[in-house]
């Protein structure tokens, strides 16, 4: 028997997966809930000083990350997909309203998995149009990251 083929885009993109000791509708509020953002999203001491969602396929997303020195990135995205408490799709390759982006870099997946027992298995896949950008991403630390972000994530949506 042969290994499947790998996916097309398989040497583009980067996953992180987790067992959560949370609910999937607890998470999935962590990402709809902007005012709760500055708790998780950014790894410390990084922080979002600002955070807008229209949590609907096609709405806008901005999210401004705040630097421990006052700098300030910000993210403007579209939602391609929504399923409640099941799966977030968003790309950064429009700024808002199907209007394209500069640069796009990546789409991110984000899914929830309910496990049954309150757990859950949270995924987030960042696929990007480039390797270039893949390897990017890695070198900037994508799982470090997205690994401390996934913990923040976590603790503050035991609080929900």
């Amino acid at each position: 028997m042969t290994a499947p083929a790998p996916s097309p885009i398989a040497d583009r993109e980067l996953v992180l997966t987790r067992i959560i000791d949370v609910p999937a509708d607890k998470l999935f509020k962590c990402w709809t809930t902007p005012e709760r953002m500055h708790e998780w999203f950014c790894p410390k001491p990084w922080t979002v000083s600002h955070a807008e969602m229209d949590i609907r396929p096609g709405g806008s997303s901005l999210v401004v990350m705040q630097g421990p020195n006052g700098e300030e990135v910000p993210n403007p995205g579209v939602y391609l997909e929504v399923v409640p408490n099941k799966r977030l799709v968003f790309t950064d390759a429009f700024s808002s309203a199907w209007v394209p982006s500069g640069k796009p870099f990546m789409v991110a997946i984000v899914e929830f998995e309910d496990l049954g027992d309150g757990t859950t298995r949270y995924t987030a896949t960042a696929r990007h149009w480039t390797v270039e950008d893949r390897e990017a991403h890695e070198r900037m630390g994508f799982h470090e990251g997205w690994g401390i972000v996934a913990d923040q994530l976590a603790e503050v949506a035991k609080t929900f």
